[in-house]
């Protein structure tokens, strides 16, 4: 009965392998043949027909400079560099805390990031908008910064399974040698968590740079969008030029795809060596 069965089996599986294939490389494939149509041959052709030619760059052109993609990139690059940098100390010394030190209401506070992980962002943002409007941030780059900044629980267990691994004997002997508390931080736990700050660094930076919500939100102006909200450039009211949004997608996803591709070895390492078992 098993025999008969693993041929049927292997049969659904591989089906529905590539039926999930299928879903997931349909859009992008619709994407690029749209990318290449001019906007009378996307008007008058189907979304599987392909385009007289892929050497037509006009799209991409205009995207370029009417879109101010190279602007937006600039945009981009700066606040999640800052982003980063301010997310690594937050985070790591966080983590240090509560995996090093013991004190009173130490279970409160991971139990308080676990149960906010699971509250909708969108119900808080009456407050953090009022916040950040009272701060005097709103309609600048340091909005965003400022909530990309904070860290969150998949972070935190990430970095305390590492800091659980190094020996508090290295903590003490460094004591001994007359090193501040954040002296051990900095020459000892910071750079016993690279494997994890890498991983989290480049999870933490496709996200930031895939967000549209909190810049559209926060940063309103045109000369502040970002990569994600410049694709409502290209919107109307109406109607939507899909020619030149499709070819903007194509761009923005460029470095995402590339990035993703030349260090996914570090992000599943990373994941793995930190996991909880």
């Amino acid at each position: 009965m098993n025999g008969r069965s693993n041929p049927v089996r292997s049969l659904i599986t591989h089906g529905l392998l590539w039926l999930a294939a299928f879903m997931i490389f349909f859009p992008l494939y619709s994407i690029v043949l749209s990318a290449f149509k001019g906007k009378a041959e996307f008007a008058h052709s189907n979304i599987f027909e392909w385009p007289h030619s892929f050497l037509q760059w006009d799209n991409f052109e205009y995207v370029l400079h009417n879109g101010k993609l190279f602007h937006a990139f600039g945009n981009t690059i700066a606040i999640t560099l800052m982003s980063l940098v301010g997310n690594l100390f937050v985070s790591t010394m966080a983590a240090y805390i509560l995996g090093r030190f013991r004190f009173r209401g130490k279970i409160t506070i991971l139990g308080a990031f676990t149960a906010v992980s699971f509250i909708p962002s969108i119900t808080t943002q009456v407050a953090t908008f009022t916040i950040i409007q009272k701060l005097g941030l709103f309609n600048t780059l340091f909005a965003p910064v400022l909530l990309y900044i904070g860290t969150d629980i998949i972070q935190l267990y990430v970095y305390l399974q590492f800091i659980r691994t190094v020996p508090e004997e290295l903590d003490e002997s460094a004591m001994l040698e007359g090193a501040s508390l954040f002296g051990i931080y900095r020459a000892i736990i910071l750079p016993l968590l690279a494997p994890a700050i890498a991983t989290m660094v480049i999870i933490k930076s496709i996200n930031i740079y895939n967000d549209m919500y909190i810049p559209y939100l926060y940063m309103p102006s045109k000369e502040l969008g970002v990569v994600s909200t410049s694709l409502m450039r290209f919107v109307a009211d109406r109607t939507t030029e899909w020619q030149y949004m499709s070819a903007a997608v194509l761009l923005i996803m460029a470095p995402v795809i590339v990035g993703f591709l030349a260090a996914q070895r570090y992000v599943f390492a990373g994941i793995v060596a930190g996991a909880v078992k």
